[in-house]
């Protein structure tokens, strides 16, 4: 995968999770509207996000884009 693709593998986590976009975007202190850009490939992430991201699915940043790289 190409991080180009990281929205994706964002959204398929989340999914895994069970939680809506707006909830998770919740739990990760992010506004939705920016989540939604980010899993439609709308919007790049910046790493504030990312460790936000991370942090929701109670990972850290380096094992969330390894988790990612060896999809």
């Amino acid at each position: 995968m190409q991080y180009s693709d990281l929205g994706k593998f964002i959204k398929l986590k989340r999914e895994q999770t069970g939680l809506s976009l707006n909830r998770f975007a919740f739990e990760a202190d992010i506004d939705p509207a920016i989540l939604c850009r980010i899993e439609n490939l709308k919007q790049g992430i910046k790493m504030n996000i990312l460790e936000n991201i991370s942090k929701a699915l109670n990972t850290t940043p380096a094992k969330f884009l390894t988790e990612f790289e060896n999809f």
